[in-house]
């Protein structure tokens, strides 16, 4: 069994190893991005350049979601030994994966905003959806932390434990 444990393990990492990968090339790709925007020796207009500015801005959110979304797998499924169905340990991850879904998709209908409304017009309808997806999962996981306050009090150890785990691994972060 401890083989079983051990390869998910490791498949967890090789996910956060995946997400660290596609964030840095997204970084790599943004600094190009930017480059363009703002080389001095390109007959480049305005226009373009305020166009690369956003698109590097883009590819900033999707990179820190990832980078985020990668930290909490690996805090979550490799530095903790609390099995993820512990309740506490499932609401936390949930929480910390819809907030990082909730900022990119709300930084990427501003920049959508700010793309169409000079490119495209007629297109504000489908960065106002996306808007208003944020906008639904936000208030979706403010339903679900509320709903989950009765819980909390339920199983009053599963947050002892959590918040003693969360010392010991700050504590290893340390040293």
């Amino acid at each position: 069994m401890k083989f079983v444990q051990r390869l998910f393990e490791s498949a967890h990492v090789l996910i956060v190893v995946m997400f660290f990968v596609s964030a840095v090339t997204l970084v790599v790709f943004a600094i190009g991005e930017l480059w363009g925007a703002i080389h001095p020796s390109g007959d480049v207009p305005i226009h373009q350049r305020f166009i690369a500015v956003l698109e590097c801005i883009g590819l900033l959110t999707i990179s820190v979601a990832s980078l985020e979304l990668g930290q909490t797998i690996f805090e979550e499924e490799v530095q903790r030994s609390t099995p993820i169905s512990a309740p506490t340990r499932v609401r936390r991850f949930l929480s910390r994966f819809v907030v990082v879904v909730v900022v990119a998709l709300s930084i990427e209908c501003l920049v959508a905003v700010f793309q169409f409304i000079h490119d495209a017009p007629e297109m504000l309808p489908h960065a106002a959806t996306v808007g208003l997806a944020a906008a639904a999962l936000l208030a979706a996981w403010g339903v679900f932390v509320r709903f989950n306050v009765a819980a909390e009090k339920l199983e009053p150890e599963g947050m002892a434990d959590a918040k003693q785990e969360d010392d010991k691994i700050a504590e290893r972060d340390q040293d």
